[in-house]
């Protein structure tokens, strides 16, 4: 596993993750989360709201970009300090979703020492819709 150098990374650049949510993936998050708010995990409640059907957790979607943060872009050993995320459009259970991270600026504080990206941050479905949009702060080690 190789960690990038500050130095290394440029506006512009991009990394996605990508996963189809499943019935497993909603309950386990539940669980995890402790967030068993009906809407996500009985569908006989979520029936009778204005979707329909069950709804996956909007977290989730912030769970995606935290793994290709992690991950992928910057990725390994990058600090994850904050996230703004804007929830549109509602996920259900069979979507699959891509979590895509850009660079959208690079600045260092104290004297140089940290040295922070900031990255905007979208989620897509399977149809291109943005279900989820915002912007993270990271410190590269």
């Amino acid at each position: 596993m190789t960690t990038k150098k500050y130095e290394d990374f440029k506006v512009g650049d991009k990394a996605e993750h990508s996963k189809t949510v499943t019935e497993a993936d909603v309950v386990l998050f539940a669980g995890i989360s402790g967030d068993f708010n009906p809407l996500h995990i009985n569908e006989e409640f979520a029936k009778k709201s204005q979707f329909g059907k069950r709804l996956v957790h909007g977290c989730f979607s912030s769970a995606l970009i935290s793994a290709v943060i992690g991950m992928k872009l910057p990725g390994p050993g990058a600090l994850y300090v904050s996230q703004i995320s804007n929830f549109r459009k509602p996920v259900f259970v069979g979507d699959t979703l891509t979590a895509t991270a850009e660079v959208a600026e690079k600045f260092t504080k104290k004297e140089g020492t940290l040295k922070f990206l900031k990255i905007n941050t979208v989620v897509t479905n399977q149809n291109g819709v943005v279900v989820t949009d915002g912007e993270a702060l990271v410190i590269i080690m």
